[in-house]
């Protein structure tokens, strides 16, 4: 089987039959990136404090002493991904426009790369907070249960860290229906604006907390990311994982996860410079990663499938 399959015509529009999918919608991650601390290399270190509470004062002794504490703890980077490919001289001749390298990688981006990093994204987030015991399993949506539901976990969180917190609920579409048509909704119902990386948006808005709609298919608690060389992984690209649930949502501050991509990169090679075809060779690579200090973990909630 040929390495790319191109088909020709003597006719050609220049607008590209592209798929429609949803576009990013773990942008608003990247944001916090800059409260990193970043040199280089494999590891990201990400400040935390910690100090000690009031004390009674003293006025023979004066102040008793406190401690402060400021460290930067390092986290690796662990998603190195990448693809190689080449588009023949003459292909690139004869389909013209479709098959140029800029349209032929965003392409690649919007259906391959965007969706994989959304997964990855929000499958992290919900393995992060059930190691700190942030997620309620085996919750079955129905319009006369989700509203009761939604409203007790983000109390709980603004219990903890007050109402002037900036949360975000990260829903699946499917879930926004259902909710859409619970019982007195519509009293708590209204729109936000939402930056979602350099987007700017207005959303439905629950009690003033923007909703964000998010495919299901990216919304799983687990997914393999294949590696492109074992055998039932050479399609590449990310796959359910076996025994994952359904993430009915994710409530947290939109400062909470701190997702980095160190390299977002397309190399273009010309025929000329290409070594091994007369072809056009294009690579791409990211190398991405995303946390949660530990800090944060008081005000996320992540509600889960059966």
């Amino acid at each position: 089987m040929a390495i790319n399959t191109l088909q020709y015509s003597q006719q050609f529009q220049t607008v590209l039959d592209a798929q429609l999918l949803a576009g990013a919608t773990s942008a608003f991650m990247e944001a916090n990136a800059g409260q990193v601390k970043y040199d280089g290399g494999d590891t990201v270190y990400i400040p935390e404090i910690n100090m000690q509470g009031l004390a009674k004062y003293d006025r023979d002794e004066g102040f008793n002493q406190g401690s402060v504490t400021l460290k930067f703890n390092p986290y690796k980077m662990t998603q190195d991904r990448g693809r190689t490919f080449q588009l023949d001289s003459m292909d690139v001749n004869e389909t013209n426009f479709v098959s140029t390298a800029g349209t032929v990688m965003g392409e690649f981006q919007r259906t391959q790369v965007i969706p994989e990093i959304d997964a990855y994204r929000y499958s992290k987030v919900a393995a992060l907070a059930t190691a700190e015991n942030k997620v309620t399993t085996g919750f079955t949506p129905a319009v006369a249960t989700i509203l009761e539901k939604l409203e007790a976990e983000i109390t709980e969180i603004q219990d903890v860290v007050g109402e002037e917190e900036g949360l975000i609920i990260v829903m699946s579409t499917k879930l926004r229906t259902i909710l859409n048509n619970a019982d007195k909704f519509n009293r708590y119902l209204n729109v936000a604006e939402f930056k979602n990386g350099a987007v700017n948006t207005t959303v439905k808005a629950f009690n003033d907390i923007p909703i964000l709609g998010v495919p299901s298919a990216r919304m799983k608690t687990a997914y393999v990311f294949n590696d492109g060389k074992t055998a039932n992984q050479k399609e590449g690209g990310f796959k359910v994982d076996t025994g994952a649930k359904d993430i009915n949502w994710i409530i947290m501050p939109q400062r909470a996860p701190v997702a980095v991509s160190k390299t977002d990169k397309v190399r273009v090679f010309t025929p000329e410079l290409n070594q091994k075809a007369d072809a056009w060779k294009i690579d791409y690579r990211k190398y991405h990663d995303l946390w949660i200090p530990k800090n944060r973990f008081a005000a996320i909630r992540v509600n889960t499938g059966a």
